[in-house]
C-alpha cells in the first residue's frame, strides 16, 4: 500500500468525525468530540501543529557522504526509528464502530512491534482494556507501553499488576488525563496527583515510569522528584484544556531543566519526519504520534502501520542526509531554527 491508499481506506469506515486528511492538523475536525478535536475552541491541536511548521532546518550537505543510522536506544532496548504510536481510547467512539479498544491495541502492538517501533496502549473504565492491551504486549515479549489513567490507588495497583505480568519494557501514566470528563467526580476520586501520591505509585512500579502529560519545567522537575525514568510533554492533543502552550513552545525549557537526568519524549501535532528531526534537534529523546496512527490502523491495519511507520522514517532518514547528521546522536541545535 501507498500512504495515499491507506487514507483512502480509512475514510470508508473511520466514523462521521475524523475525515482522515493527508496531514492531520486539526483544521477540520477542531472541537469536534465526540472525534478527534480538541477542546474548548479547537485551537490547541492547531497550535500544536502550527508551531511545529514554524521551526524551520538548516540544511548542509557539504558533509561526508554515509549512510544514515535512525535506530535509537530507549528502556534497554533499540528501536528502529526514534518515534512511537500513542496511546488512544474509545476509539469506537470517537472513530466508528469497525475496532473497540481491545481490538485496537491488539492490532496496534503486534504491527509496531514487527516494524521497528512500539506502541503505548490506552485504558479505560472497562477493565477489559487494560487486560486485553497488557495481554498483547505480553504477546510481544513486553514489547509495548501500556498507559494507565491517574485513578485511585487501589485501582492503579490493579492495573499495575497486568501491566507487570505483562513484562512491558515500560509503564506509563497520561497524568493529564485528570482534564477528561470522564474522570471527573468519579468515586473514590481520581485525576490529579501530588508529588508524594505519584511517588508512592512508581515505588510500586518495578518498571521504568513514564509521566505524560507534562507542559512545565517545574512540572518537570516534580516528575523527577516523584522517580519518572521519563516524561512526556503533552497536552493531551488540546483535549484536556484550552488556550495551552503547544509542545513545541515549551520542549526547550523542560529539556534545559531535566534533559540530563531523564528521558524526554514529546507529542502532539507532529506529522512528518521532519518535525521528528526538528524535536530531537530540540533535546527530545524520542517522539510519540497518536491520531494518524489511528488512521493508517483503520487504513489497512498491520499494512497501513507499516506504510505510515515507513513514510516518517523516510522521511526523517532524509531530513538527517541532508542536514548531515548521520545518526540520532549527531542532530545537534544548530541544524534547526526557532523564531521564537
Amino acid at each position: 500500500m501507498i500512504y495515499s491508499e491507506v487514507l483512502e481506506k480509512a475514510r470508508t469506515c473511520i466514523g462521521d468525525y475524523c475525515k482522515a486528511c493527508y496531514e492531520c492538523n486539526g483544521r477540520v475536525c477542531k472541537n469536534q468530540m465526540p472525534g478527534p478535536g480538541a477542546k474548548g475552541l479547537g485551537d490547541v491541536a492547531i497550535r500544536n501543529y502550527d508551531k511545529w511548521k514554524e521551526i524551520r532546518i538548516n540544511m548542509d550537505t557539504l558533509v561526508e557522504n554515509k549512510a544514515v543510522d535512525t535506530s535509537v536506544q530507549l528502556f534497554n532496548q533499540k528501536f528502529e526509528f526514534p518515534f512511537f504510536a500513542g496511546p488512544v481510547g474509545a476509539v469506537n467512539l470517537h472513530y466508528g464502530d469497525k475496532y473497540n479498544d481491545m481490538s485496537y491495541n491488539n492490532i496496534l502492538v503486534s504491527s509496531c512491534a514487527k516494524h521497528g517501533i512500539v506502541a503505548f496502549t490506552g485504558d479505560g473504565i472497562n477493565p477489559e482494556v487494560i487486560k486485553a492491551a497488557t495481554e498483547a504486549i505480553k504477546k510481544e515479549n513486553g514489547l509495548g507501553i501500556p498507559t494507565i489513567k491517574p485513578w485511585n490507588y487501589e485501582t492503579i495497583l490493579e492495573k499495575l499488576k497486568y501491566a507487570k505480568e505483562s513484562n512491558a519494557i515500560a509503564i506509563a501514566m497520561d497524568i493529564d488525563a485528570a482534564g477528561l470528563p470522564f474522570l471527573k467526580n468519579m468515586t473514590p476520586p481520581a485525576g490529579s496527583k501530588s508529588v508524594d501520591e505519584l511517588k508512592q505509585i512508581i515505588e510500586a512500579c518495578d518498571k521504568p515510569f513514564i509521566v505524560k502529560g507534562i507542559m512545565t519545567a517545574q512540572g518537570a522537575l516534580k516528575a523527577k522528584q516523584a522517580g519518572a525514568s521519563a516524561i512526556v510533554v503533552s497536552n493531551h492533543g488540546g483535549r484536556v484544556l484550552d488556550q495551552c502552550l503547544s509542545t513545541a513552545e515549551v520542549l526547550k525549557d523542560i529539556v534545559d531543566a531535566v534533559g540530563d537526568d531523564i528521558k524526554i519524549l514529546v507529542d502532539g501535532g507532529i506529522r512528518s519526519g521532519g518535525d521528528v528531526f526538528k524535536a530531537l534537534a530540540m533535546g527530545a529523546d524520542g517522539v510519540i504520534i497518536a491520531r494518524p496512527f489511528v488512521t493508517a490502523l483503520y487504513g489497512g491495519e498491520e499494512e497501513g502501520i507499516q506504510t505510515y511507520i515507513n513514510k516518517i522514517g523516510q522521511e526523517l532518514e532524509e531530513t538527517m542526509a541532508m542536514c548531515g547528521a548521520h545518526s540520532i546522536d549527531e542532530i545537534t541545535s544548530e541544524m534547526i531554527s526557532i523564531p521564537w
